[in-house]
């Protein structure tokens, strides 16, 4: 397998990460997933801006201008010859030796880029059945918006949810929903979508970003704002996304069914649009 590794494309076994590197020894760096579909990388524009807003709010320096970034992850997917599949990058603050909490100046540490590209496919039958979640805490930090490489917090919600039997987590923080394990959380009542807006209690997603966009060429009602337990217990439809899921339907929460116990018709309404939308856009 061959990595993008700061600005060379090498054998993954050829990649060094010192141990004072403030990545692996604080979480102190970002990160962004973007899907590929037929080589292309989707709305890679939005990804790499999401990454530019969340450098500016950690002060992190990053080692390298936008237009450059976007060559490399380019030349990495053509490399390795995915056509179908999903490409991580990350950037760390680099090596910080001794190690010290102080943000070390930034005229002295180089940042770390690490990148790797494999195939995947849709969840097909996840999108055609539907999934269950469970309820669980939000306890992550106040600075949900930042994609940072922190993500204990999401590690362990997620852990909680299927050590009962759920496939994702819904979380509750102050008895509004917030988002799923790793995904932008929504619901459909009497034919309106909602989902929580944008702020430091969920991430910004590239997905619902989009979704809001087809959501308004397709007439749907739509409002951005925070709901409680009680009326997602009440939905007609639920489902979540991100750039890997796209669209999966949520069809129980904990003991209880959404609506039919089936895929919604807004919520299949809106994710063949979004794969007619990629279609478009990939071809």
């Amino acid at each position: 397998m061959k990595v993008l590794w700061n600005d060379q494309i090498v054998d993954r076994g050829e990649v060094k990460i010192d141990m004072e590197d403030r990545g692996y020894q604080y979480g102190d760096g970002l990160y962004e997933v973007i899907r590929v579909y037929n080589g292309k990388l989707y709305m890679k524009e939005e990804h790499l801006e999401r990454l530019r807003l969340g450098a500016e709010k950690i002060k992190l320096v990053l080692p390298f201008t936008k237009e450059t970034l976007s060559q490399k992850l380019e030349e990495l997917v053509a490399v390795e010859e995915i056509t179908e599949g999903k490409l991580y990058f990350q950037i760390t603050r680099g090596i910080d030796s001794p190690r010290n909490h102080v943000l070390p100046d930034p005229l002295n540490v180089t940042g770390v880029l690490t990148a790797n590209v494999i195939p995947y496919d849709r969840p097909v039958e996840k999108q055609r059945k539907g999934i269950g979640v469970g309820i669980v805490p939000d306890t992550r930090w106040l600075h949900c918006d930042i994609k940072s490489l922190s993500l204990l917090g999401n590690v362990m919600a997620l852990e909680h949810a299927r050590s009962r039997g759920f496939e994702d987590a819904v979380q509750i923080r102050d008895g509004k929903v917030t988002e799923a394990s790793a995904a932008n959380f929504w619901m459909v009542k009497d034919g309106t979508m909602y989902t929580h807006p944008d702020g430091n209690l969920i991430l910004p997603g590239i997905t619902k970003k989009k979704l809001v966009e087809l959501a308004g060429k397709l007439s749907i009602p739509l409002k951005e704002e925070a709901f409680d337990k009680e009326e997602l217990f009440s939905a007609d439809e639920c489902f979540i996304s991100g750039s890997l899921i796209e669209v999966v339907p949520v069809v129980k929460i904990e003991d209880h069914v959404v609506g039919s116990g089936q895929p919604g018709g807004i919520t299949q309404k809106l994710h063949n649009e979004y794969v007619a939308e990629v279609e478009r856009i990939c071809n």
